[in-house]
């Protein structure tokens, strides 16, 4: 179930977002993006995986990633902070790969989904895809992913986009990493602008399919 809520006073859409597999809901990325959000008028519920919930360092397998997310899902959906908000998925690196196999299975009733660092294949293993599935995905999406990812780069999410549906977008982190850092010499701006970048692209994607 949803733990942490980061409402707007001004919502005019929720996004419920999972962790990646290295840190919980309160990793500071994932707490960076509930109140940078929240103030460009998202409602923002986060969660723990179970395997986090208990202190455990390995992520659970896949069904129990999944059967979590579907859980969260349904009991946002009862939440008064929610109410009357299109509701939309996704999280960083692993979490929104779940987020998207949710999405990917008939009826899933949600808005869009938005991924921060798309963990298209591990570092170094290109040809180890998790793509399959995505293009049976209806919802919108929005791929927000660094140009030297090692997960996936923006280049490699790019050439995906034509296999997808016609409402997905790209969002480049210019000289990013999976954690959207740069080098400032090379980026030419600093890690606050850039973070700043990321969530601006991310709410008015929200905005556009809410």
């Amino acid at each position: 179930m949803i733990s942490t809520v980061y409402p707007s006073d001004r919502a005019f859409a929720a996004l419920l977002l999972a962790h990646g597999a290295g840190g919980g809901q309160h990793s500071a990325f994932m707490v960076l993006a509930g109140k940078e959000l929240s103030v460009r008028g998202i409602t923002i519920g986060t969660f723990d995986f179970p395997y986090i919930a208990e202190g455990r360092k390995v992520p659970d397998k896949g069904p129990v990633l999944e059967g979590a997310w579907q859980t969260v899902i349904e009991g946002a959906r009862t939440q008064a902070e929610f109410a009357g908000l299109p509701v939309f998925i996704g999280g960083k690196s692993m979490g929104g790969r779940i987020a998207s196999q949710i999405a990917a299975r008939p009826g899933a009733s949600i808005a869009g989904l938005i991924y921060f660092g798309y963990p298209l294949h591990p570092p170094g293993k290109p040809d180890q895809r998790r793509d399959r599935h995505l293009p049976d995905i209806r919802e919108p999406m929005l791929f927000v992913q660094g140009t030297r990812d090692l997960f996936g780069t923006a280049a490699e999410i790019r050439a995906l986009l034509p296999r997808l549906n016609p409402q997905t977008e790209l969002h480049e982190v210019d000289d990013g990493d999976h954690s959207f850092k740069v080098r400032v010499s090379m980026a030419g701006k600093t890690q606050a602008a850039v973070f700043a970048e990321v969530f601006d692209a991310t709410a008015a994607f929200v905005r556009r399919f809410s």
